[in-house]
């Protein structure tokens, strides 16, 4: 029986998996969700063996079921291939006292490269599963890594578009640059003068609007979405949870059926939310430590179940995680509520118009699963120079912030269950935040401390920086949020 992906915010609304991939986000504005979980076998003893590629087809062919195996076969090795530069494509790596998924070994040394590697090709698969003649814009809202790894997962794709919006001040350099150098005909990257909650809402409020929807139609235009509110984003990130379990099992860590925490570094909540699938199909989780910046609202909801946006938004080392508005929370939030469409549609109303809202008594065993603490600047920046000095390994500023709150949390549960860290981003990304938190070091411009941070680290620069600094930049337009529209129906001549 193929798995039914329903809108949070409408019962009616059912698709199947290249369905929900396709059209990115519900027309009525929710998240494409499943209902039911697949039948996974998880056994680990076969698992421990398994390549990434090889785990990736169990997950996949669970969770995406109107695909067959040829073409998830085609999906799978055409993305996780020589663009990852490490044949585990996600590594774990042992410290002291947690373990380290290194999710940034892909093209754009980011975690978004995990999932954003494989959508392109799930997207054209569906694209002509569906006889689908209409040219697929994909509209995207970043916050640093996700149009990166969108646009060099699309570029010169046949039959697609990208638009990219980001936080003009949001992002750091390094992020802005491999941005704004992305080649591609078919790319286009707008900066705005606002924040990332900003081009999150407008991006909505784009495939919400019906009469844009019509002009796209008349055009054979449609628009789909490369963010993880689509579900082609999501269901791969659940795979690299499997995997890594099967890599503790592999190295003795663990026994199979034994129980493992994972500290995810949270912004938009569509990793940790991977993570809670994971669990649903079997994944022996303990609990899941959802870590926070300063922008602190997820922290806030799981302490007091207020989901509370009024606050003011700050501009941190950590920019990913710099979102008042969590999107892919509303996944949860649906499940919390048994599945209930319009009362997630309720609460969504709530946050759109008052800023909040608050959640009615759920289902205890699912908000029992998750831990929430959040991390200062400064806290994370020791952190940064706690595990450089203990293990001369450096952690990006968002991988710190889960390093810095699992520290807390152990303190304080004294849980000893085996923790994995969800590393984000290579540190490469972020370079003058670590050098600076490492050496004290101050002053130092993004390329001055990228060479500073190979000489600490040992570790040769990447491709996905080596040469960017001289790159040609080709996306220079800046707009205000509230012309974000404009701009699209410019580019798109509609």
């Amino acid at each position: 029986m193929t798995l039914v992906y329903q809108s949070t915010r409408d019962s009616h609304n059912t698709v199947t998996a290249s369905q929900a991939i396709l059209q990115g986000l519900a027309t009525d504005g929710g998240l494409f969700t499943p209902l039911t979980y697949p039948k996974v076998e998880l056994d680990f003893e076969r698992l421990k063996d398994l390549s990434y590629q090889e785990v990736a087809k169990v997950i996949l062919g669970a969770f995406l079921d109107d695909f067959t195996e040829a073409e998830l076969d085609y999906c799978i090795t055409n993305a996780y291939d020589s663009k990852f530069d490490d044949q585990h494509i996600a590594p774990l790596v042992k410290l002291d006292g947690q373990y380290n998924l290194e999710l940034f070994h892909g093209s754009t040394i980011a975690f978004k490269d995990m999932a954003l590697s494989i959508l392109p090709y799930l997207m054209t698969t569906a694209a002509k599963k569906h006889g689908l003649e209409n040219k697929i814009v994909i509209l995207t809202a970043t916050s640093g890594d996700t149009g990166k790894a969108a646009m060099a997962g699309f570029a010169d794709v046949p039959g697609t578009e990208i638009i990219v919006f980001y936080p003009k001040d949001g992002v750091s350099k390094v992020q802005e640059l491999q941005m704004t150098t992305q080649t591609g005909n078919n790319t286009h990257v707008v900066a705005i003068d606002g924040n990332f909650d900003d081009a999150q809402t407008n991006v909505k409020e784009m495939f919400n609007d019906e009469t844009l929807r019509a002009k796209l139609a008349e055009q054979k235009m449609q628009f789909s979405s490369a963010n993880s509110m689509n579900i082609g984003r999501l269901v791969p990130q659940i795979v690299y949870y499997v995997y890594a379990y099967a890599q503790l099992v592999k190295a003795g860590e663990i026994v199979a059926g034994q129980e493992v925490n994972f500290t995810v570094p949270t912004g938009n909540f569509g990793n940790i939310l991977a993570a809670f699938y994971a669990k649903q199909i079997g994944l022996p989780v303990g609990k899941l430590i959802c870590a926070s910046n300063e922008n602190n609202v997820l922290t806030d909801f799981f302490k007091t179940k207020v989901y509370d946006k009024k606050r003011a938004f700050k501009v941190t080392t950590s920019p990913s995680m710099d979102i008042l508005v969590s999107s892919n929370l509303e996944r949860l939030i649906f499940h919390l509520l048994g599945n209930d469409a319009a009362k997630t549609a309720q609460l969504m109303t709530a946050l759109s118009r008052e800023g909040q809202y608050q959640l009615d008594p759920v289902d205890p065993e699912i908000l029992d699963l998750f831990v929430a603490e959040w991390a200062t600047e400064e806290e994370t920046a020791q952190e940064i120079k706690r595990v450089y000095d203990m293990s001369r390994y450096i952690e990006d500023p968002h991988t710190a912030v889960a390093s810095s709150v699992y520290q807390k949390y152990a303190i304080a549960s004294q849980d000893s269950r085996k923790t994995v860290i969800a590393s984000t981003a290579s540190p490469y990304k972020f370079p003058v935040v670590a050098v600076e938190a490492i050496t004290g070091e101050t002053g130092l411009s993004d390329f001055e401390a990228l060479a500073t941070l190979q000489d600490l680290s040992g570790v040769a620069l990447p491709p996905a920086v080596d040469g960017l600094e001289t790159a040609p930049v080709r996306h220079k337009t800046v707009v205000a949020a509230a012309d974000m529209q404009k701009e699209v129906e410019r580019y798109l001549g509609v």
